[in-house]
């Protein structure tokens, strides 16, 4: 469908989205409380539930994991297991998805399809491969229908799997920070509105962002040291293109895990579910670097302006038009020694594939279920299996956008690597769990199938899409059984 068809169909609404705030906190959020494993095993109490809660310098009403923005951190090492007794107290149905984690996706572990209703408490439970790698990954709920909106009104938190890569020296002496990124869209009351129609359809956005609840927090560098600072977009629409002015810093590990060697960025752009770790070597002159987001075009801004023209007047905004602030670095301590890593780890190319598949994102009207957002031409259906894939195979995706906005690809239980954009080699060799792709543009992703069978999603990480029909189930087969 193109940008004339797609505007056809859609119900213009003014003044959906206010553009973001720029004002530093006052009233800083409480840091999140982490759980670390113990002799193996994690244990850990969570209750989903509407909070007050300080947010950016003022009190707000949200979705919280033990009445915490964002959640509680988690922290395990390959082979630990984990155990979390999880309690609903919100009034709709939810459920946890660990975000990333290469576990089993059935059962009382990574499910999807399970639901967890109010006043309802249940277990997850779930076992680290012993040859997990290390990285950021994250929980957030995963009913689908709602996904959207409890993501919006802050249910996120941190997962962290340890490893090798922390051992490295420069990394166990360098100071390490990371930053849950979230917009709110918060009335005078400090609750969370509810978007127009128009705001779902491209994806919500909020006008105040966060790092870690604060607006604009101030970090600290050592001069001579690193400071390896690990971002996640924890947004449901929000893409942010990541620039710390004046400043250089270097790209050390994607979703799934460190690359081969530092790789010096201008710019990052994390859409919705991605991670980065930067490494930001302390050498430049004492003073205060901000760490910004610039303005980003995912689709909207040509349609908006359409829409302008056929309604004859200003249609609010959907997106910002200058810098805004995310955090700002301080050089303030004395000065150290600090390691600069020439080498992180490997990042083994995958073999060849056994098979290729199209996936097609597009918009539309599924006639069955009435949802405007596809894959291959159909919204979601919980009964219908999209895709059978077999265990210890390898297979290409091509991902085909052939909307007018971008789509956030995601695919649960097993990472992949983005070998062609465009059908042009990725020169980047990182393992992902998301992939970015603009509109009108194709991503060809690699995925080894490991270890685990059953049946998982992949989907639209633009979270009001996914709501909307952009999912799909595979089933993973084991073809020796």
């Amino acid at each position: 469908m193109d940008r004339r068809q797609f505007l056809a169909f859609s119900t213009a609404i003014a003044g959906i989205a206010l553009l973001p705030r720029c004002a530093t906190s006052q009233l800083s959020a409480p840091k999140s409380t982490l759980y670390r494993s113990q002799a193996g095993l994690l244990e850990v109490d969570l209750t989903a539930q509407l909070t007050s809660v300080p947010l950016a310098g003022r009190t707000a009403q949200l979705m919280t994991y033990n009445q915490q923005v964002p959640g509680p951190r988690l922290e395990v090492n390959p082979g630990d297991r984990v155990q979390i007794r999880f309690t609903n107290q919100l009034e709709q149905p939810t459920n946890l998805h660990f975000h990333g984690l290469h576990v089993d996706p059935t059962g009382l572990a990574d499910n999807p399809f399970r639901a967890v209703n109010p006043n309802e408490t249940v277990d997850y439970v779930f076992d680290i491969p012993a040859d997990h790698p290390a990285g950021l990954f994250w929980y957030h709920p995963h009913y689908h229908g709602l996904v959207a909106q409890q993501l919006f009104s802050g249910l996120a938190g941190e997962f962290i799997v340890r490893g090798a890569d922390d051992r490295l020296p420069a990394l166990q002496s360098a100071q390490e920070t990371v930053l849950v990124l979230q917009d709110f869209d918060l009335n005078r009351q400090g609750q969370v509105r509810e978007p127009m129609p128009m705001a779902r359809m491209w994806g919500r956005e909020g006008d105040l962002i966060t790092a870690n609840g604060q607006a604009n927090p101030a970090l600290s560098l050592a001069l001579g040291g690193l400071l390896r600072l690990r971002l996640l977009n924890a947004s449901p629409s929000r893409i942010y293109r990541l620039r710390l002015q004046n400043h250089p810093w270097w790209l050390i590990a994607t979703d799934g895990g460190t690359l081969q060697a530092p790789t010096a960025q201008d710019e990052v752009l994390l859409s919705p579910g991605e991670r980065v770790d930067m490494l930001i070597p302390g050498d430049q002159p004492p003073g205060t670097y901000p760490l910004v987001t610039l303005p980003y075009d995912r689709g909207l801004a040509d349609m908006m302006a359409g829409m302008a023209n056929r309604h004859g007047g200003h249609m609010g905004s959907l997106g910002q038009t200058e810098p805004l602030p995310i955090a700002q670095i301080n050089y303030g301590a004395p000065r150290v020694a600090g390691d600069w890593p020439e080498t992180l780890g490997t990042v083994d190319p995958l073999p060849e594939p056994t098979t290729t598949r199209e996936f097609v994102l597009d918009h539309g009207l599924d006639p069955e279920t009435g949802d405007q957002f596809l894959i291959n031409g159909r919204a979601f259906d919980h009964h219908r299996v999209d895709v059978q894939v077999n265990v210890g195979t390898v297979e290409d995706w091509v991902i085909i956008n052939r909307a007018g906005m971008d789509h956030s690809f995601h695919l649960h239980t097993n990472p992949f690597q983005v070998v062609a954009r465009n059908g042009q080699p990725e020169p980047l060799k990182a393992w992902k769990d998301v992939v970015n792709v603009p509109a009108y543009e194709t991503a060809t992703i690699r995925i080894a199938f490991r270890q685990f069978v059953g049946k998982t999603v992949y989907h639209c990480h633009m979270l009001d899409h996914e709501d909307q029909g952009m999912m799909g189930i595979v089933e993973m087969l084991d073809i020796k059984k």
